[in-house]
């Protein structure tokens, strides 16, 4: 591959401080390396062959092409705002329970402390909760220990044994004001 032509006195896409910028090529410095001037800031840059893209322009031509075209500046009219149009009341969906939230029915069915497998187990019998994940219990679990130290006493759970949880005070209100909202 023929290395690339770089000339002194040209405009060229140069990578500075890993933002690619122009730079007006000054001096060859050897093996591959030159010292330009960046255009945007006038500071001193060093750079390599490999850090330069483009074939190179004149300073008068990058100019020209960064000053704003002369476009004829029409009369600024006031913008008049769209009327909009009248909001439409929007029905509330009827969302599927979260794991946590399936968790507390399960708890509150049975009424003793379960382990997280036989939670999940009857969670996606039931059709309460619904998952492709590989690890479902663990996920319950991670989420039920998370909102026990998030939350403190006004956690749903508690932990009793390892690995088994029971519904607080909490946990039996929320499911109770679940099951008249549903009503």
């Amino acid at each position: 591959m023929a290395k690339k032509q770089i000339q002194i006195g040209l405009v060229y896409s140069a990578k500075v401080g890993g933002t690619f910028l122009p730079v007006r090529i000054d001096k060859s410095l050897g093996h591959g390396r030159y010292e330009g001037v960046c255009m945007s800031s006038g500071k001193t840059v060093k750079t390599c062959t490999d850090a330069v893209k483009g074939a190179g322009e004149t300073v008068e031509q990058w100019q020209a092409r960064r000053k704003p075209k002369d476009a004829p500046v029409a009369a600024a009219e006031p913008k008049t705002k769209k009327p909009r149009a009248a909001a439409t009341p929007k029905t509330k969906k009827e969302r599927k329970p979260s794991g946590l939230d399936a968790a507390v029915a399960v708890l509150a069915e049975a009424g003793k402390p379960m382990n997280t497998a036989d939670m999940v187990k009857r969670m996606l019998e039931t059709g309460l909760w619904k998952t492709n994940g590989k690890t479902p219990a663990a996920t319950i679990y991670a989420a039920i220990i998370r909102e026990i130290a998030v939350k403190g006493d006004a956690s749903r759970f508690r932990k009793i044994d390892r690995g088994h949880f029971e519904l607080t005070a909490a946990g039996i209100a929320a499911r109770t004001a679940a099951g008249k909202e549903a009503k």
